[in-house]
C-alpha cells in the first residue's frame, strides 16, 4: 500500500509539473508576441509622427514661405503615402485618419500658397492623425 501511495504522489507531481511547464511556456510565448507587436506599433508610430512633422514643415514652407524647393508637393505626396502605409501597422483608427489626410492633401496641395484655408485644413488632419497615434501608444500594455 505504501508503494501505491508513493506512485500516486509521483504521478500527480509529474502531471502537475508538465501542466505547469506548459502553462508557463504558453504565457511566455504569448507575452513575447504581445511585446513584439507593441514594439512594431511603437516603431511605426514614431516614424509616422516624424513624417507628420516633416509634412507640416513642408506645408509651411510651401504656403507661407512660397519656397518651391522645401515645399515641393511631390515630396508631400511621398510623405503622405508613407504615412498612409505605416498607419495600417499602428491601428485601424489611425489608418482611417491617415487615409482622410491623404484625401485632404489631394484636394488641397495645389492651393498651398494661394488659398489661406488650404494649409490649415491639411494641418487639422495632421493633428487628427497625431492625436490618434498618441492614444494608441498610451493604450499599449
Amino acid at each position: 500500500m505504501e508503494l501505491g501511495r508513493k506512485l500516486k504522489v509521483y504521478y500527480f507531481t509529474a502531471v502537475f509539473s508538465v501542466m505547469f511547464s506548459l502553462v508557463g511556456f504558453s504565457y511566455n510565448a504569448w507575452r513575447l508576441e504581445v511585446t513584439e507587436d507593441n514594439s512594431n506599433i511603437r516603431m511605426a508610430s514614431f516614424e509616422v509622427l516624424n513624417t507628420l512633422s516633416e509634412l507640416e514643415q513642408l506645408i509651411y514652407a510651401a504656403h507661407y514661405d512660397h519656397n518651391a524647393i522645401e515645399g515641393n508637393p511631390r515630396k508631400g505626396w511621398i510623405k503622405v503615402g508613407l504615412i498612409a502605409d505605416l498607419s495600417s501597422l499602428i491601428g485601424p483608427d489611425v489608418a482611417q485618419d491617415a487615409n482622410t489626410l491623404r484625401q485632404v492633401w489631394g484636394e488641397n496641395w495645389e492651393l498651398l500658397g494661394r488659398e489661406n484655408d488650404s494649409a490649415s485644413v491639411i494641418v487639422v488632419e495632421i493633428d487628427k492623425v497625431r492625436n490618434q497615434i498618441k492614444m494608441v501608444i498610451t493604450d499599449l500594455k
